[in-house]
């Protein structure tokens, strides 16, 4: 079983009405070095410039990216090829990401390797230290930067140091 760190930029707050402009992944592993990167162009006509600040590029930027279908077949085959066929979907705000991955590869694929669920991990870490107003986020050794590699990694360590440090029962297979 693999845990894949995941994060998302996107130009608006839900797929399909809006577009994900780019995604990083991190298999859960103490090495941390089987990453994915893709940058998709978008998919309408519509976005929020605030939101796509987020991410550093501009809409003229986004317009020169790949072909969805290509980024989510290209991670597809990451998956099977580094992550093997029991995944774990884990991001910090898996109801953004979750929502983006699951309907671009539905969208296109008509299938999502992950299944239908996915874990949140400031829930698992607020009830590793069973406290709702603690958040795991000083774990992190990379520093936040909205590259969506970067921040997977950063998320990636935090939940290494939850099993490593903390005690957390996990196993990354």
């Amino acid at each position: 079983m693999s845990y894949v760190m995941v994060d998302v930029e996107a130009d608006g707050p839900i797929p399909g009405d809006y577009s994900m402009i780019c995604f990083g992944a991190i298999i859960v592993e103490p090495a941390l070095a089987r990453t994915f990167y893709g940058r998709l162009r978008p998919i309408s006509e519509h976005w929020v410039p605030e939101a796509l600040k987020v991410s550093g590029f501009s809409r003229e930027d986004t317009l020169g990216f790949d072909d969805p279908k290509e980024v989510m077949s290209g991670f597809d085959r990451w998956l099977k090829e580094q992550a093997g066929k029991r995944l774990f979907f884990v991001s910090d705000n898996n109801g953004f990401d979750w929502q983006f991955i699951n309907w671009y590869f539905h969208h296109f694929l008509r299938k999502n390797p992950f299944g239908f669920s996915s874990q949140n991990l400031g829930s698992l870490y607020k009830g590793l230290v069973k406290d709702t107003n603690q958040t795991f986020k000083h774990l992190r050794k990379t520093r936040h930067s909205h590259h969506p590699v970067d921040d997977a990694r950063g998320n990636a360590e935090a939940l290494l140091h939850m099993k490593d440090v903390m005690g957390l029962k996990i196993s990354f297979d």
